[in-house]
């Protein structure tokens, strides 16, 4: 299958919570099949409503955002390079993940010191930014929201997304943008159905190649350990 775009993303390894997630979102990004949602009560609306915005992406934290391969250059050679790094690469232990709202939406984020999430990051930002094709105008003139901060504007400019390097924050999207009311309901019904499945502590070991297909959809492609 081609794909239009990639990213180097988390993705939580097999077991309860990318099972949980992949149900929760509707998108299972591992197998690149629909899931049927589970029955949650408490919520203020349907599932398939709450979680549209973040469905296609599956269940990931961003670590490099999703990028379009510049002429010339071809998925096996982004593969083998993602691989090279990753096993310069060490593996992030965090004390845990805790189920958060961010604004307008929720998600899982880690506690403790993110500076090492941090690093990890902007390596692999840096480090395969020769396979990123300059955004058009039309989608830098999407991304360039008044909120942007100056930084964050440059941040945009040089590396094709705002919220990278100093103004990285690791987070595992669970819902599109709600109410306050609604996002507050919707963490009351999902506390106890995720609190058993989240690791304590919470460590990455490797990371995820993942492609969007033609309908926006994101797969898993492949799984490369840090070994560094």
């Amino acid at each position: 299958m081609a794909y239009r775009r990639y990213a180097i993303y988390y993705t939580p390894p097999p077991g309860a919570l990318a099972d949980f997630g992949a149900a929760w979102l509707g998108w299972d990004i591992a197998s690149g099949m629909a899931r049927t949602h589970p029955d949650i009560p408490g919520l203020p609306a349907p599932i398939d409503q709450i979680t549209a915005t973040p469905r296609k992406y599956g269940l990931h934290g961003t670590i490099k955002p999703p990028f379009a391969l510049p002429p010339g250059t071809d998925p096996e050679a982004l593969a083998r390079a993602t691989a090279r790094l990753c096993a310069t690469l060490t593996p992030v232990t965090l004390p845990g993940l805790a189920l958060t709202r961010l604004g307008g939406f929720l998600a899982l984020t880690p506690a403790g010191d993110q500076a090492p999430l941090a690093d990890l990051a902007a390596q692999v930002v840096r480090g395969l930014d020769s396979f990123r094709a300059p955004p058009s105008q039309a989608e830098l003139a999407r991304r360039r929201k008044p909120t942007l901060s100056a930084r964050q504007q440059e941040l945009l400019t040089r590396w094709g997304y705002p919220y990278v390097m100093e103004a990285f924050r690791f987070h595992i999207t669970l819902t599109g943008r709600l109410p306050r009311a609604h996002a507050e309901q919707t963490l009351a019904a999902l506390t106890p159905q995720l609190a058993p499945l989240l690791p304590a502590p919470f460590t990455i070991t490797d990371l995820t190649l993942a492609g969007e297909d033609d309908a926006g959809l994101f797969h898993a492609l492949q799984r490369f350990p840090l070994t560094g």
